[in-house]
C-alpha cells in the first residue's frame, strides 16, 4: 500500500493579526496535487488541524471542498482520509461525511468514547477504511485524553479482519513523548502520552499535531528535506504541517510518501520537501550586528526589498537603539508601497542585548498560534500572571476548579452522545 500522509494544514490562519495565507496554501496545494500525479498513492491521509479555528469562514471552508474536489478529480481512485485536529471542531468537519464518502472521501471528527464497554456491537467501524486488496487505514482524531483500550479494539477489528496480512496504518493526533518539539509555539505546555497508548497491530502511525517532521526513534538530523528511508515496522512519523506555521520553525517542511509491502514488513518513507511561497528571514541574520539606528533599520528593510520578491521578516534590533517615532508604521507603509505586501512584517522584534532586569520585565508576546493551540487555559495564565498585579493565584486557581467542574458536568454527557450516535449507524 503507498499513501501520502500530510497533517496541519491550517486553513484560514492570519499570521501576524493582518496577513491571510491562502496563496500559501495554494501553493502547497499545488505541490500535493502534483505528487499525487506523479507517484499515484492508493491513499491521502490528512492527520488533524485542518482549519486553524474551530469555526472557519464559509470562504475557508469553500476552498477546503474546492481542494479536496480537485486531488479527487486528478487521482480517481485515490481514497482520502481526513481526521479532526484540536484546531478543528468534530461535529463540524463530519457534517458532510455523507456526501463526502460518496466521493471517496472519509472524515472522522468525532473520537471514540473511553467506555467501549457500552457501545453497541460493530462501533468500530466507523474508524476503519478498507482500501480494496491493499490494506487498512485506522482513522483516529484527536483526543482529548488518553484512550488505550478504544484504540487497541479498533486495532483488533483490523486483526479479524486482516485475514492476507494487509498493510495497516492508523492515523493519530497527539503529541508523543520522546518526540522534538522544538519551534513549536506551545513548547513547554504540550501535553503528552507515550508511545504505547497508541496501541499495538499498525505497521505505519501517520502523526499530526507537532509541525516539525521526524520519524520517532530516529535521528532527527536526517530531517532534511528531500530524501528516502527503510524502516523496520511499526515506524511511527510526523510529516510536518503544510506551511511554516511561526517563525520559529525554520526546519524544511515536508510531505511523507509511504511504501509497506505487507503486514508486520518494512516501511519506506520518502521524505518530498515542501517550497513554501514564504520564507521567514531574520534581518539582520543570525551572526551579524542588530540594528543599531533608524538610518540601520530604514536600509535594511529596503535593502531586503530590493533583493526579495515576497517573504516574512522578523528585525533584530539593539534594546537602546533610537529609532524615533512611528518606526513601525513606517515599516508597514513601506512594505506595501514598495512590495504590495508580498514582504511582510512580523512585529515580533528580537532585542537583543537588554539590560538584565528589563528583560525579566518584558515577555514576548504570545501568537495567534500559540494561544489558539493551548490545550488549557491554564498555560495562557502561567505566561501572563504578572501583568495582572490585582490577581492572586490561588484567586485563580478557586475560579478554574469551578470552570473545570462545569466542563466536567458538560463532558459526562458526550458518552451517552456518541452511544446514540453507534446506535444510529
Amino acid at each position: 500500500m503507498r499513501i501520502l500522509h500530510t497533517a496541519d494544514l491550517h486553513l484560514g490562519q492570519v499570521i501576524y493579526q493582518s496577513y491571510v495565507r491562502q496563496d500559501e496554501h495554494e501553493a502547497f496545494f499545488r505541490q500535493l496535487r502534483k505528487w499525487c500525479e506523479e507517484y499515484r498513492p492508493d491513499v491521502l491521509v490528512v492527520s488533524g488541524d485542518v482549519f486553524d479555528m474551530a469555526q472557519p469562514g464559509a470562504d475557508v471552508k469553500k476552498y477546503f471542498n474546492q481542494k479536496m474536489a480537485e486531488l479527487i478529480a486528478t487521482c480517481k481512485g485515490m481514497k482520502i482520509v481526513v481526521t479532526a485536529g484540536n484546531h478543528d471542531s468534530a461535529s463540524r468537519l463530519e457534517a458532510d461525511s455523507v456526501v463526502w464518502n460518496m466521493a471517496g472521501l472519509t472524515m472522522v471528527g468525532h473520537a471514540p468514547t473511553t467506555d467501549v464497554d457500552e457501545l453497541p456491537d460493530g462501533w468500530q467501524e466507523r474508524f476503519i477504511v478498507e482500501v480494496e486488496r491493499k490494506g487498512y487505514v485506522v482513522a483516529m482524531p484527536f483526543m482529548s485524553n488518553n484512550r488505550r483500550d478504544a484504540i487497541q479494539s479498533v486495532l483488533d477489528k483490523v486483526v479479524e479482519r486482516n485475514e492476507e496480512g494487509l498493510p495497516v496504518v492508523m492515523m493519530g493526533h497527539v503529541a508523543v513523548s520522546g518526540g522534538d518539539f522544538s519551534g513549536h509555539g506551545e513548547i513547554g505546555m504540550i501535553k503528552t502520552q507515550g508511545l504505547d497508548e497508541m496501541g499495538s497491530g499498525y505497521d505505519y502511525l501517520a502523526l499530526g499535531h507537532i509541525h516539525r517532521p521526524q520519524t520517532l526513534g530516529h535521528d532527527i538530523a536526517d530531517e532534511k528535506g528531500d530524501g528516502e528511508s527503510q524502516y523496520q515496522g511499526p515506524v511511527a512519523r510526523y510529516s510536518g504541517s503544510a506551511l511554516h506555521v511561526s517563525c520559529d520553525e525554520k526546519y524544511p517542511h515536508t510531505v511523507s510518501l509511504v511504501d509497506i509491502e505487507r503486514h508486520g514488513g518494512e516501511v519506506k518513507v520518502k521524505r518530498l520537501r515542501i517550497e513554501e511561497l514564504r520564507h521567514f528571514y531574520e534581518l539582520p541574520p543570525t551572526g551579524e550586528a542588530a540594528i543599531k539606528d533608524r538610518k540601520e533599520l530604514e536600509e535594511t528593510v529596503n535593502r531586503f526589498c530590493e533583493t526579495h520578491e515576497r517573504g516574512y521578516i522578523r528585525l533584530r534590533i539593539d534594546h537602546g537603539a533610537p529609532l524615533g517615532e512611528n518606526y513601525v508604521n513606517w515599516i508597514y507603509d513601506t512594505l506595501k508601497e514598495r512590495t504590495a505586501d508580498e514582504v511582510r512584517y512580523n512585529p515580533q522584534v528580537i532585542w537583543e542585548n537588554e539590560p538584565q532586569e528589563t528583560a525579566e520585565k518584558e515577555r514576548p508576546r504570545l501568537e495567534l498560534a500559540e494561544i489558539q493551540g493551548m490545550i488549557s487555559p491554564w498555560g495562557f495564565i502561567e505566561k501572563t500572571i504578572d501583568d495582572y498585579e490585582e490577581f492572586t493565584l490561588e484567586e485563580l486557581k478557586a475560579d478554574f476548579q469551578e470552570i473545570a467542574e462545569a466542563i466536567r458536568k458538560v463532558g459526562e454527557k458526550e458518552p451517552e452522545e456518541d452511544k446514540r450516535a453507534g446506535k444510529s449507524e
